[in-house]
């Protein structure tokens, strides 16, 4: 399986992948999770990496770099190809890509009502360090916000 830095070709797929990745959230949030134009505004701030087997997409993260701070958000695996570790090499990809810009720490933040991802993320390191409110124009179910979380990526 093949690392890689996604291209504006990648678009529809990429848009495809986190859809069905987040699907999961469709208790709480009644849409898609992203459209090809809020791709096409991610690669213009940062950029997405990719796992491709063959040419599919079989996961993806995005890294936005921030000075000192880095950002990763959108982890998504491919449904059929979850458990298998791939979200686990992203995660190690997106903090190297940091550490090679020299970012001190990696962010990202997750919706409060997962509540596996807390312990998921801390197992990799991450530690919560405040909340965001959830945008106000995404319909939801449930009352939500955004848990923050960070790792330093200092040796």
């Amino acid at each position: 399986m093949q690392l890689r830095q996604a291209g504006p070709g990648d678009v529809p797929a990429l848009t495809d992948l986190i859809n069905r990745a987040f699907l999961v959230e469709r208790f709480f949030v009644d849409s898609d999770r992203i459209t090809q134009s809020q791709v096409e505004e991610f690669l213009g701030k940062g950029e997405f990496l990719v796992l491709a087997d063959g040419g599919v997409l079989a996961g993806c993260v995005y890294v936005e770099l921030r000075g000192e701070r880095a950002y990763f958000g959108l982890l998504s695996i491919d449904p059929a190809r979850q458990r298998a570790g791939l979200g686990r090499r992203l995660v190690d990809a997106a903090e190297a890509r940091a550490r090679a810009s020299r970012c001190a720490y990696m962010d990202l933040q997750i919706v409060n009502v997962r509540a596996e991802l807390p312990a998921i993320y801390g197992k990799l390191g991450y530690t919560e360090t405040g909340t965001a409110p959830f945008p106000p124009e995404v319909p939801t179910r449930l009352p939500c916000h955004f848990v923050r979380m960070s790792k330093s990526l200092q040796p």
